[in-house]
């Protein structure tokens, strides 16, 4: 049986998506070379060189996470972010059960891809969560870390910039758990990189 090719991802998604994951990575790198390293002793890159380039890259993402959300304001991308709320838990556990049994038995997804639906309803909470809370809750607190004079000085009798450094920390953590399971569900197609080649040509 024929596949059907369906063209799912425009230049302008392929251009911020590569964007996004290399600046991401370079971020990654360079935040655990912060924080696990100190001027004299480099964990994975110089100290002084991690500080700079990880404000670099935050300045990129921030810019293109801009282009993301007028992309969905503005084209037909942002209709594929949109849930619907009725029988939302029982689609999700279709899903879920899905991954972990049903792939590995050689079922066919319960929800396949189609021109109407780029993501499974699993996706479309996690990309929801990950794209309209995590990266805004990131950017914020790493512009706030960047100008630290606009940080409350005390919260809750604890420093502000603590707090914010805090939140930066988790949050970064539980985006780079996305990265890895993002990756990883990537090789689940017709081939391992089946889903990768999508996202340099635009078609599915």
């Amino acid at each position: 049986m024929a596949e059907e090719r369906m063209y799912h991802y425009p230049v302008w998604v392929r251009i911020w998506h590569w964007i996004n994951a290399l600046t991401f990575i370079v971020l990654l790198i360079t935040g655990i070379s912060m924080q696990y390293s100190d001027p004299e002793n480099a964990l994975l890159v110089p100290f002084e060189q991690a500080v700079q380039y990880h404000n670099i890259m935050g300045v990129v993402l921030s810019i293109n996470y801009l282009f993301f959300i007028l992309g969905n304001l503005f084209t037909a991308n942002g209709k594929y972010y949109r849930m619907a709320r009725k029988g939302l838990f029982k689609r999700l556990m279709e899903q879920s059960k899905f991954y972990l049994f049903g792939m590995f038995q050689k079922e066919g997804p319960p929800f396949p891809l189609t021109p109407e639906e780029k993501f499974n309803p699993l996706q479309k909470v996690i990309y929801n969560v990950t794209m309209y809370l995590g990266f805004p809750v990131i950017i914020i607190t790493g512009l706030a870390l960047f100008f630290p004079e606009t940080i409350i000085p005390k919260m809750f009798g604890v420093s502000g910039i603590f707090l914010t450094a805090l939140l930066h920390v988790i949050v970064g953590f539980f985006l780079s758990l996305f990265l890895f399971i993002h990756v990883y569900v990537c090789t689940i197609g017709i081939t391992v990189g089946a889903n990768f080649k999508s996202m340099f040509t635009g078609w599915h």
